[in-house]
């Protein structure tokens, strides 16, 4: 059974997921303070953690701050609706998703799953010994079976959703990948109107990348569309 740890200060909320997510597989333990969230967290034991902004003690963006200074644990934020820096902030800190509240339960659900199908591929790729896999564009490569990103033999540390996002756009790369397609096949959900995720993302993966080797941008934006990952020369 997955155990999510909830760091929300409404109790009520959190007493209303516990009685949600029990019959959906999920034991879930809650905190409303920021900074016992945080100690807890990186004491390990725990699947994925929701973690609300707005916290005693310590905010959620320095909850988060925290926990990825140590740990790779997913991290599915909530946010005010309507609240779009909020959500850029922490998608950039490094969360994995956002829901915006109030919010379906069965939403949540969902994000959650999708998040943790990312995190639990990880793993089972590090099993494939034989030959790790090689993706390679430019002076940019991939090792799957490691899950490292190398910049002109350089290691860049990306968070799971970024190395996703990218493998798709590598994989693809010379060829324009839709929003659409993007958000299912690096995120493992549909695009929902109004959702900004999937472009914070492909903006944090360009400044960590830096330009192509040409000076050129590496993950072109085609308006309306979609993104394309450039090939060189």
């Amino acid at each position: 059974m997955n155990t999510i740890l909830i760091i929300d200060d409404d109790k009520d909320l959190c007493d209303l997921l516990k009685d949600y997510f029990a019959p959906e597989g999920f034991e879930v333990e809650a905190l409303h303070n920021g900074l016992e969230g945080a100690e807890r967290a990186l004491a390990g034991g725990y699947s994925l953690v929701v973690l609300d902004v707005m916290l005693p003690g310590i905010n959620g963006f320095e909850v988060l701050r925290r926990v990825r200074a140590a740990s790779h644990i997913p991290v599915l934020m909530l946010t005010a609706r309507g609240e779009d820096v909020d959500r850029i902030v922490g998608l950039e800190i490094g969360a994995d998703d956002y829901l915006p509240k109030p919010f379906n339960p069965r939403e949540l659900v969902a994000r959650i799953r999708a998040v943790l199908r990312r995190a639990e591929s990880a793993p089972v790729q590090q099993q494939a010994p034989a030959d790790p896999g090689r993706l390679a564009v430019g002076d940019v490569e991939l090792v799957s079976g490691t899950r490292t990103v190398l910049r002109a033999g350089e290691k860049i540390d990306l968070t799971t959703v970024e190395y996703s996002i990218l493998e798709v756009l590598l994989r693809q790369a010379g060829q324009v990948v839709s929003r659409d397609d993007l958000v299912k096949q690096g995120m493992g959900r549909n695009l929902n109107a109004y959702d900004r995720s999937i472009d914070v993302h492909v903006s944090s993966l360009r400044r960590k990348l830096g330009a192509a080797g040409d000076g050129s941008e590496r993950i072109k934006t085609i308006r309306s569309i979609g993104y394309l990952y450039t090939t060189e020369g």
